[in-house]
């Protein structure tokens, strides 16, 4: 019988280090074949994790999020949508209303969106003029219309200008909001001074190529896996996670060779397994990444209902040394409570780790505060 090794029994041997600075080491990594992060670590695609306030964080911090699917296909796309709008120095759709609309009408939007301003077009898509909380701020008839209330003395500037040009004019008009309009008058985007210097402050986040933050969207087997997985691409979400209890299986194998034929060439993570034939034959039907992990979890009760499942590091080092020979990553996902774990996974091949419990309780993670008042 072959003996198994989770994260508690092993330690790693201390060595010779040549390092001169915490601040000359490179965490960067791959989640997956295609996606760079600058720090190995996932926040789970669990209800009780992550929604898009903990996805905006992680992607900040150079991670990633996985927005988890239980719920709709579509609350699941605004998720998704709220994370790849939160930063992007050039917003390619920004939020419009038209001088009709109400004051009501835009407040609701600012609300149900989270933003502060509202570009006005007319029935051709013209810019006419801008809308923000300074505008309605002592307005309290929610029936005025927009053309009452927004401000028509308009700074534009063409959509080819680089993020330098929009800045200077961003600061010598004292404005917070750039919109972007060809020869015509036609909106072709925005540029807003907050989406800048989150850019400077937060050089190391996870982004694309437009400079939207990186975010990733679970799906199943099942049901509208298909549906969910194109819905979720259709507003350019970064990777899909098709995540399963037993993610060596036909279903999940089939489930993966069907997104291929559909969506062709998408990022595809898939899982979980725990052994080396598991890794090979989802690398085989088509995956970019692998999660390892059979019930390492905090709360995951696979070992202890089925009896099935390997012990994390001995996982982690079978399925690693199988995605190698294929230049596929490895998730390394449960069993992680102290960093010191985190550095196990890594150290037995895993190229990031996925953390669920560890992240629940903070205040980006789902749910409703409680609040006892102790007498």
């Amino acid at each position: 019988m072959r003996i198994g090794l989770t994260f508690d029994d092993v330690l790693l041997v201390p060595k010779r280090s040549s390092v001169f600075s915490r601040r000359d080491i490179d965490t960067s990594t791959l989640l997956s074949r295609n996606i760079k992060l600058q720090i190995p670590i996932v926040s789970s695609n669990m209800d009780t994790v992550t929604e898009s306030s903990m996805a905006i964080i992680m992607a900040q911090q150079g991670g990633i999020g996985i927005i988890h699917r239980f719920m709709t296909v579509d609350e699941q796309v605004s998720e998704v949508r709220k994370v790849k709008r939160s930063e992007m120095i050039r917003i390619d759709n920004p939020y419009c209303l038209h001088p009709e609309h109400t004051l009501a009408n835009a407040k609701e939007m600012m609300e149900d969106k989270g933003i502060s301003g509202i570009l006005v077009t007319d029935e051709k898509e013209k810019l006419v003029g801008i809308l923000t909380t300074r505008d309605i701020k002592f307005e309290e008839n929610g029936r005025v219309t927009l053309a009452d209330l927004m401000s028509t003395d308009l700074v534009t500037a063409s959509p080819d200008i680089t993020t330098e040009e929009a800045q200077k004019i961003l600061k010598e008009n004292r404005i917070e909001k750039l919109p972007l309009v060809d020869q015509e008058g036609f909106l072709k985007g925005l540029i807003t001074s907050k989406d800048i210097i989150k850019g400077k402050d937060l050089p190391t986040s996870s982004k694309d190529i437009k400079g939207r933050l990186l975010v990733g969207g679970a799906i199943g087997v099942k049901g509208d896996f298909l549906k969910r997985a194109e819905a979720l691409m259709n507003v350019n979400c970064d990777v899909l996670v098709l995540d399963i209890a037993h993610g060596h299986s036909d279903i999940a194998i089939n489930a993966i060779k069907e997104i291929r034929k559909e969506l062709g060439d998408v990022e595809l993570i898939a899982g979980n397994v725990a052994t080396a034939e598991g890794t090979k034959d989802l690398i085989d039907a088509g995956c970019d990444g692998i999660k390892t992990g059979i019930g390492p979890g905090s709360i995951c009760i696979t070992r202890i209902v089925t009896g099935a499942g390997v012990p994390q590091f001995t996982a982690i080092m079978d399925c690693s040394k199988i995605a190698k020979q294929y230049d596929v990553p490895i998730i390394a996902d449960g069993g992680v409570q102290t960093s010191g774990d985190l550095t196990k996974a890594i150290a037995a091949g895993a190229s990031t780790v996925m953390i669920g419990g560890l992240l629940a309780g903070t205040e980006e993670s789902p749910g409703t505060v409680s609040y006892t008042h102790l007498t």
